[in-house]
């Protein structure tokens, strides 16, 4: 059996659409290039490789402008544009941040695939200007597209040299749901990112019981897991 050197706990997050409102700024980069993606309902309900060509009304321009990649460069240069100097945090995230960051016996961790240019300069922006500082974090990985999530979930665990009964990981997609169980880890899921109730539970089986369908919701049921309490 592995003894485990302390007894910290870890939670690892999600980036976009579990912590950051990566909706809005998907849609607000479309916007600025003239096309539209939908509203939300139906972009959560799309198979993962539809979900940015919009639905039958707008896939003719969507596919049009995004082909070639001249186009493809300009989208990604404003969407990381937009994600510096405007995206989000959901309500509730900066509180929930300070009161993990602050608590002695737990460790931060943040696993993303964010696809702006330079990811890591882009998310240390976006936090700075919710007054959260990226080098808090214990751990910090940016992942390819393609790479699951589960060896990053493992690698930060036992570096840490954190017991697997007292790790989360929370993230927005099913993927992330699998992720977690594949490393041990127990799972919050999210249903305001970019996969929503419906489709988690009914397509893909996951849970009713480790999912949230708002930020405040996922807020109080983390803290309430690690007997924590939210800021005054």
């Amino acid at each position: 059996m592995t003894l485990y050197a302390n007894r910290e706990r870890l939670v690892i997050f999600d980036a976009d659409g579990t912590i950051i409102d990566a909706f809005n700024a998907i849609e607000q980069t479309f916007l600025t290039h003239g096309m539209a993606i939908g509203d939300l309902e139906r972009f959560q309900k799309r198979r993962k490789l539809l979900k940015y060509l919009g639905g039958l009304r707008e896939f003719p321009t969507n596919l049009r402008r995004q082909f070639g990649k001249q186009n493809r460069k300009r989208l990604l240069a404003t969407l990381t544009e937009f994600y510096r100097n405007e995206a989000s945090l959901y309500p509730g995230i900066v509180s929930l941040l300070r009161v993990l960051l602050a608590a002695p016996d737990i460790r931060v961790g943040l696993v993303t695939r964010n696809v702006t240019v330079e990811p890591e300069v882009t998310l240390t922006c976006l936090f700075q200007r919710h007054g959260i500082d990226l080098g808090d974090f214990d751990y910090f990985a940016c992942i390819p597209l393609r790479e699951e999530k589960t060896g990053q979930l493992k690698r930060a665990r036992e570096r840490l040299a954190i017991n697997p009964a007292r790790a989360y990981a929370c993230g927005d997609e099913y993927s992330d749901y699998m992720a977690a169980i594949g490393a041990g880890m127990y799972p919050f899921v999210v249903a305001y990112g970019f996969e929503d109730s419906e489709r988690l539970i009914g397509d893909f089986g996951v849970p009713r019981e480790v999912i949230s369908t708002s930020p405040e919701e996922f807020s109080r049921r983390l803290l309430h897991a690690l007997d924590l309490t939210a800021e005054a």
